[in-house]
């Protein structure tokens, strides 16, 4: 719990104007969705991604807020929360959500050309991993009971998403991957673009007077 307590730190010692909480507004809607799965019949057929599918373009987005159980969204939705919030906090909502999305579509135009149907916001969720694994590099985060540096998981979450692939489960390990390539790639984008507006710009200062001293000497 104190870790965690930490991590929440680190998204909110920066929170300014840029910060407006979409990464729980979005987990929000994951369980909206989820319920109206429970509730609404063919619900889920309407919104899930397939292969028999794919012309309906919309189903690329509205996939990523489905999920098959309880588990697979509460998974999701702690994800989500925690390290979305600490990403947005740090870059802002308007490219929090375009890692995001990017990532959560990217992953499912990938996945289905490997899977059968696809749905759930984990490859959207990866890619707001791999942004951090450059962002926040050495952010200490817990993974499967053991603290370790970001850079250091997300190498571990590619490992074990790699072995996945040979080994039948009904698991989107490829979209997984595909998800933490592009946050990764938008890692290194915004950490270029935050470089180079941060970098301080050369200024030449001239004394006035002794402009003026100047003139006065070489130019009457």
């Amino acid at each position: 719990m104190k870790q965690n307590a930490e991590l929440f730190k680190d998204c909110f010692s920066n929170l300014n104007v840029r910060y407006k909480f979409y990464a729980l507004k979005l987990a929000g809607i994951c369980i909206i969705a989820f319920i109206l799965q429970l509730l609404i019949p063919g619900f889920t057929d309407l919104f899930i991604l397939s292969n028999s599918h794919i012309i309906e373009i919309w189903r690329f987005v509205s996939a990523i807020f489905l999920h098959a159980n309880l588990g697979h969204l509460i998974y999701n939705l702690f994800a989500l929360a925690l390290f979305g919030s600490i990403l947005e906090g740090a870059i802002g909502s308007r490219k929090f959500l375009i890692v995001f999305f990017a990532s959560g579509i990217l992953a499912n135009i990938i996945g289905v050309n490997f899977y059968a149907s696809s749905l759930g916001a984990s490859g959207a969720i990866f890619g707001i991993l791999g942004a951090l694994v450059v962002l926040r590099p050495m952010m200490v985060v817990w993974v499967y009971g053991l603290p370790m540096p970001m850079i250091i998981a997300g190498v571990l979450w590619v490992a074990i998403d790699a072995i996945g692939i040979f080994i039948p489960s009904n698991i989107g390990h490829i979209a997984h991957l595909s998800g933490i390539i592009s946050g990764l790639l938008f890692g290194f984008v915004f950490r270029d673009w935050n470089e180079r507006r941060e970098k301080p710009k050369t200024r030449i200062n001239f004394d006035e007077s002794s402009l003026r001293n100047w003139e006065d000497i070489y130019l009457r």
